[in-house]
This record gives structure tokens, sequence and C-alpha cells, in this order.
């Protein structure tokens, strides 16, 4: 089963309330469970955590390092500012999406540079919740398609070795 930790970042638990013309009115809970059922229908699960402190969020992503396959996450304003969360994402090599509902790069200059995107897979920006729901899909896609190359590469490993031992013999 893959296994995708979910992180929103500060001020995340505010969705629903918090400028809805620019993050919609779908609540951060909202969010968590259609990431659950999405996850669910393709034989995965899905952890979320939401936290406004940045070390908390260090922690959460190197917890990930034991249980995750991968990782989802909305640094929120730390995308901007957080070294410490772009060297953890480094440090636990896990494939990592970020997301964000709004797109940073329409918006004032200091929110279009991601700190962190640079240690990640890739970036999801500007759909709402459909970041989430895209940064899922490419999260669980990337896993998916890793297992089967390494699945793909370990049987052709073992019919070399069994060539190779059967040609000595």
């Amino acid at each position: 089963m893959i296994k995708i930790q979910v992180l929103h970042g500060p001020n995340l638990n505010l969705l629903g309330a918090r400028e809805p013309e620019v993050y919609g009115t779908t609540t951060l809970a909202e969010i968590d469970a259609e990431l659950v059922r999405r996850a669910a229908a393709r034989g995965a699960e899905v952890r979320s955590a939401q936290s406004n402190v940045e070390g908390e969020l260090v922690e959460l992503i190197q917890r990930a390092k034991g249980w995750a396959d991968a990782i989802v996450i909305n640094p929120g304003a730390y995308t901007h500012t957080s070294i410490a969360i772009r060297d953890a994402i480094e440090a636990v090599a896990l494939p990592t999406i970020e997301v964000h509902l709004s797109n940073i790069h329409a918006r004032e200059p200091f929110r279009a540079e991601s700190i962190t995107a640079a240690r990640c897979l890739g970036q999801i920006c500007g759909f709402r919740e459909q970041s989430y729901y895209l940064g899922l899909d490419a999260a669980l896609s990337h896993v998916e398609a890793s297992r089967r190359s390494h699945g793909k590469a370990g049987k052709s490993q073992k019919r070399k070795r069994a060539r190779d031992g059967a040609g000595r013999a």
C-alpha cells in the first residue's frame, strides 16, 4: 500500500473563512477528507497534519521518512522563507510535491519565489483545493511508476543472473 503524508503550513487551518476570493470556501477538513477518499480509491493511505510552527513541520517531514512513500506539502508562507523546511525535504529524500491553493506566481512579488520547490519533484499551484488533489495524483503516480520500474529492473536482473549462472554450469 502506498502511503502519502500531507502537510499543511501556517494559516491553512483557517481555510473556508480566510480570504475566500483567493483561497476558496473549502475547509481544510473537507480537503483532508477528500484526499483520504481519493487515496483509498487507489488503494493508498493518506495522513494529514497542519501546523503554524516551522519546527513542527520540520519534525513532521522527518517523521514521514519512517512511514510515507511520498509527501504532498503546502508550506504556506514558509514557502518563501524556510531554509529549514527545504533542508528537511532534502534530508528525508522522499518524493515531495509542493502545492498551493493560489497561483503564487501571479500574486505579490515576494510570493513568487519558492525556496522549497527546488527540493520537490514539482509544484502545483493556482487550482484552489484541486491543487491538493492533483498533488496527490502526482505523488501516487510517481511512487507507482517508481515501483514498476524497480520491479522490472529486479526481474531483468534475476533473469540476467539466471542466464549467467546457467552459462557457467
